[in-house]
C-alpha cells in the first residue's frame, strides 16, 4: 500500500506509517493542485491537514486511493461527496487537538480582557500605560458557547473553574444534556444579547457559514468580544468593519 503525506505533520505520525509493514510512504509537502492531481493515482491512501485542498478534480484522478486521513478535525477542505462516490473512506482525528485548542480559546480570551497584545507593543515603544490598559476581570462574566462538542464542553470547564457564568446555543444537543453539564441552554439571539464573551466551536457548514454577520454583530452587546478558534468562514470578516 502506497502513502502520501502531502501536508506538513509530526515526525511520530510519519513514523507510523514508516513502521507499519506493507505499507511504503512518501512525504512531499511542495506540491501544487496540478502536481498533486497528476501523481494522486498512484497511492491507495493520502495523509493531509488543513493545506492540501483534496476537490472532486483530484479525487477524479485517484484511480488507487481507499482512504483520505485528515490530521485534525475540520474537514472542509475535503469533497467528501465526490469521496463518497468513488467509495474513498474519509476519516479525521477528532480528539487530537481539542485540548490545545480549547486552551487556546481560554488564552485568546484572556489576552483580550487584559489588552496583553496592545500592552507589549506599548511596552516596547518605551511607554507605561497602565491604566488606559488595565483591562477587565472574567470573574462573573458570561461566556456564550456556540457549539458544545469536544472542544466547547472542555472551554466551558475551563470557564467556569474561572467562576464566569456559561450559556450555550447548540441546536444538535437537547436542553436536558446540556443542563446535566451545569450549562444553560439559549437560542441565538439571547446569547448574542447576554455573552460577554462569545467562542465558537463549529464545523463551517452551509448552515454556519457567515453565521456572524452585520446583522447578528450588530445584536451583540456593546463591550462584548468575539473569539474564533473554528474556521474563518463562520464569521463575515468584511462585516467586522
Amino acid at each position: 500500500m502506497k502513502v502520501l503525506v502531502s501536508d506538513a505533520m509530526s515526525e511520530v505520525g510519519v513514523k507510523i506509517f514508516e513502521e507499519t509493514p506493507d505499507i511504503d510512504v512518501y512525504v512531499n509537502t511542495e506540491l501544487s493542485p496540478e502536481e498533486l492531481k497528476t501523481i494522486i493515482g498512484e497511492y491507495d491512501g493520502l495523509a493531509i491537514r488543513s493545506a492540501t485542498k483534496v476537490t472532486a478534480d483530484i479525487i477524479e484522478a485517484a484511480h488507487n486511493l481507499k482512504v483520505i486521513g485528515r490530521a485534525g478535525i475540520g474537514l472542509d477542505n475535503v469533497d467528501i461527496p465526490a469521496a463518497s462516490q468513488r467509495g474513498i473512506v474519509v476519516m479525521n482525528t477528532p480528539e487530537g487537538n481539542t485540548i490545545t485548542t480549547a486552551e487556546h480559546t481560554i488564552a485568546m480570551i484572556m489576552a483580550l480582557s487584559r489588552n496583553i497584545p496592545q500592552a507589549t507593543a506599548s511596552l516596547k515603544q518605551g511607554k507605561w500605560e497602565k491604566k488606559k490598559l488595565k483591562g477587565r476581570e472574567l470573574f462573573n462574566k458570561t461566556l456564550g458557547l456556540v457549539g458544545s462538542g469536544h472542544i466547547g464542553s472542555i472551554v466551558a470547564d475551563r470557564a467556569k473553574g474561572l467562576k464566569m457564568k456559561v450559556i450555550v446555543y447548540d441546536p444538535y444537543i437537547k436542553p436536558e444534556a446540556l443542563e446535566e453539564l451545569d450549562l444553560e441552554p439559549v437560542s441565538f439571539d439571547e446569547l448574542l444579547k447576554r455573552a460577554d464573551y462569545i467562542t465558537i466551536h463549529t464545523p463551517k457548514t452551509d448552515e454556519t457559514t457567515d453565521l456572524f454577520n452585520r446583522e447578528t454583530l450588530s445584536k451583540m452587546k456593546t463591550g462584548a468580544m468575539l473569539i474564533n478558534c473554528a474556521r474563518g468562514g463562520i464569521v463575515n470578516e468584511q462585516d467586522l468593519y
